[in-house]
């Protein structure tokens, strides 16, 4: 698949082979990371000193079997939940030294999210599911429209715009999300098994279209993922067991 007409405003410039690799180098690190859950059954150690930096512009897939922590550490690093002890970097910033107020402000402007559910407000049009978070950002009616149309030709499905989403297909839901998850410009993609409710072809299609935003476009994509067949197609591939990390590899 090819993303048509990507506007100047996606495209960051590509680094070259021989860059020195540095903390600005870096759209998201992970250091010693740990959550902890205090329950009637006990004491559940979800991350257990977790550690890992991903560079921008980098696809990595996060793995692992049910209960690994792997949505614990798309929680963590999407500022959905606060650690019990460690630190998270995006883009430099020490995100859990902020007050709630500012990691929510942080949250909207850096982080885009997908969801496997695609997390649509049904009730409204295409077009106004993908411009609120820039609405939010407090991004200019004007700015936001013009955005918004561009997002959503380059993923082609500007005809849609005025349709609700419980109209559209699973991929093409999948894709108005993907658009929702770009018009803040942000730091990093969070994408939370979103092949998880596609047949084989459609998950294919949005798949290969998270590809060319991090390669052609260098969005940073962090991806949760049960199927090992697109974990293998990431750049990284980091494997999580009972909240540890246990292999980190470059696919």
């Amino acid at each position: 698949m090819i993303l048509k007409n990507m506007t100047k405003d996606l495209v960051v410039e590509k680094s070259t082979q021989n860059e020195v690799v540095n903390n600005n180098s870096f759209a998201l690190r992970v250091e010693n990371l740990s959550k902890i859950y205090d329950s009637s059954a006990g004491r559940v150690v979800a991350l257990d000193n977790v550690s890992f930096a991903i560079k921008k512009g980098e696809f990595v897939s996060v793995v692992g079997p049910s209960g690994s922590g792997k949505s614990t550490v798309l929680n963590m690093v999407g500022a959905l939940d606060r650690p019990t002890s460690g630190k998270i970097y995006i883009d430099g910033i020490d995100v859990f030294s902020l007050n709630d107020s500012e990691i929510a402000t942080m949250r909207n402007g850096r982080i885009g999210f997908i969801f496997q559910s695609f997390n649509l407000i049904n009730r409204t049009t295409v077009h106004k599911n993908v411009r609120l978070p820039g609405m939010i950002a407090g991004m200019s009616n004007d700015d936001v429209n013009s955005r918004t149309m561009k997002i959503l030709e380059a993923l082609g499905i500007a005809d849609k715009r005025d349709q609700k989403p419980v109209n559209l297909s699973g991929g093409q839901q999948q894709r108005v999300a993907i658009a929702r998850s770009l018009i803040n410009n942000p730091t990093i993609i969070l994408a939370d098994e979103p092949t998880g409710n596609l047949d084989t072809k459609t998950g294919d299609d949005v798949f290969d279209m998270l590809k060319m935003l991090s390669h052609k476009f260098k969005r940073t994509i962090v991806m949760v993922t049960h199927n090992p067949e697109l974990a293998e197609s990431t750049d990284r591939s980091i494997l999580l067991r009972d909240g540890r990390i246990e292999k980190n590899v470059i696919n």
